[in-house]
């Protein structure tokens, strides 16, 4: 009998996992399954369950919660030789990696979709010794969206990190940076710095409008030190997804990216703190094997 494993975060959501956690063990047991139900209680107890389905050789691993869980559940998978294929449950905030898949942010809809998906190799990002799903920015404004609460990300979702990078611009602050990648180098000063692996970022699916899920490549803008009123016209092509195509924004892609900073810049990795500079930043092409929804006809 094939194995699955439930990796739930009862937390999630308002609570909303433990809502569909039925939902879950039932369409997993229809499917022809039989299903180990692991809740979490702290910090990294995801990636501790999802090594243990790796090391006993399971052959699908959900991940129910927000990114956080997700982001700890795909890092079990990431180094592993073996690795159960990912079906991905969205309850957090935003859902960036499971917006890139076209997976329903609606819980019933992305359980019900399992019955029908296919497997499919993604890609997934490395910064210096971590993984992530999504994006890396760099900058006051990126730092900045540290602070949005709980409350704020439950009431306002996406809308959040925009309200709060917004409000400094009025006091942007330029850095000094070096980038390295594939054999060239750029040097100079800028307000923001993004490093995208799909095309939905903080919730608005235009950012990098070109990006493939398995494309392996690393979408990277670099928004110059522009005077205020060019920053807003910026922040509008970022909405509208011509970012690429301002002229005070700098694009290229990449497969490895080394980025070096005078000033102590600290990384936003999908949304939360990440690594200060010097950073690494890697993608690794068709990394993991994830329950992605049947392609249209």
């Amino acid at each position: 009998m094939k194995k699955a494993m439930l990796i739930l975060n009862p937390s999630s959501g308002k609570e909303e996992a433990l809502k569909h956690k039925e939902s879950v063990l039932n369409t997993l047991k229809e499917m022809g399954y039989e299903v180990t139900l692991k809740e979490t209680e702290k910090e990294y107890d995801a990636t501790v369950f999802a090594e243990q389905a790796c090391h006993e050789q399971y052959d699908a691993v959900v991940s129910m919660g927000g990114d956080g869980t997700l982001n700890e559940t795909i890092t079990g998978l990431a180094n592993q030789e073996y690795q159960p294929t990912l079906g991905i449950i969205p309850l957090g905030t935003v859902n960036d990696f499971a917006r890139a898949l076209n997976i329903p942010m609606d819980p019933e809809q992305a359980i019900e979709q399992l019955k029908t998906a296919h497997p499919k190799r993604v890609d997934i990002g490395k910064i210096n010794d971590k993984y992530f799903m999504n994006i890396i920015a760099l900058g006051g404004i990126a730092e900045a969206t540290f602070g949005v609460s709980v409350e704020q990300k439950t009431k306002l979702g996406p809308l959040a990190y925009m309200i709060e990078g917004f409000k400094t611009i009025r006091e942007k602050e330029p850095f000094d940076m070096v980038l390295t990648h594939d054999d060239q180098k750029w040097e100079g000063n800028a307000l923001l710095f993004l490093m995208a692996l799909t095309n939905s970022v903080g919730g608005f699916e235009k950012l990098a409008p070109d990006a493939e899920v398995n494309d392996g490549k690393l979408h990277c803008f670099i928004i110059k030190d522009v005077p205020l009123y060019k920053l807003v016209a910026i922040m509008t092509s970022l909405l509208k997804g011509t970012l690429e195509e301002d002229e005070n924004v700098e694009y290229f892609t990449a497969g490895e990216v080394h980025v070096d900073s005078e000033k102590d810049l600290i990384s936003n990795v999908d949304g939360d703190e990440g690594a200060h500079v010097p950073l690494t930043v890697k993608v690794l092409k068709s990394h993991i094997p994830v329950f992605c929804p049947a392609e249209s006809e």
